[in-house]
């Protein structure tokens, strides 16, 4: 990756971070780049394409909050690259050891930094599961088919079963005002 948004020494740094501890292969791929778009979190992490994206806003809050927002990321790709093709909580106990294994134990998920506030959306797409009822409310539609977690855990030992798959009702009624 190039280009203004790139920063060299941070991908540097994280890339060194990995060698140590043994995540060479991974190093290889990692990009560590500013995003000027991002208004409302310190930084993300894709695995996929091993790139960190951070705030740039993060260096006027002090360098801690840098390198502490880039042990962060870099455990989340870590806890990935660990993982394989196997599917983990975004934040969980994969990424709470990778970040021990990176300086940052006790890590938390969120962070109070002074940043712009997310905007809640309202769900525009409402799915039912046709075993149990349990209704799902969704700013954005299903990508993928995707079923009642509960319903294949108790009928199909929790493996995809399309009897569970939600389906697309339409929005509930407001309530009638008194």
């Amino acid at each position: 990756m190039t280009g203004a948004d790139s920063d060299a020494l941070l991908t540097d740094q994280v890339r060194a971070w990995l060698v140590i501890l043994g995540a060479s292969a991974l190093a290889g791929t990692v990009h560590v780049r500013w995003n000027a778009r991002m208004r409302t979190t310190a930084g993300t992490a894709q695995p996929r394409t091993g790139r960190i994206d951070l705030n740039p806003r993060l260096p006027a809050m002090g360098t801690g909050e840098v390198e502490r927002t880039l042990r962060h990321e870099a455990a989340h790709l870590l806890a990935h690259w660990r993982a394989g093709r196997r599917r983990i909580q975004t934040h969980g106990p994969e990424w709470r050891q990778a970040c021990a294994d990176l300086g940052i134990p006790g890590e938390t998920v969120t962070h109070t930094l002074p940043l712009a506030p997310r905007r809640r959306q309202a769900a525009r797409f409402f799915y039912e599961c046709p075993g149990c009822g349990v209704a799902v409310r969704r700013v954005r539609r299903f990508k993928r088919p995707t079923a009642c977690l509960h319903c294949c855990r108790k009928h199909n030992g929790g493996q995809f079963d399309f009897r569970f798959q939600f389906r697309n009702v339409p929005p509930p009624l407001p309530p009638p005002e008194t």
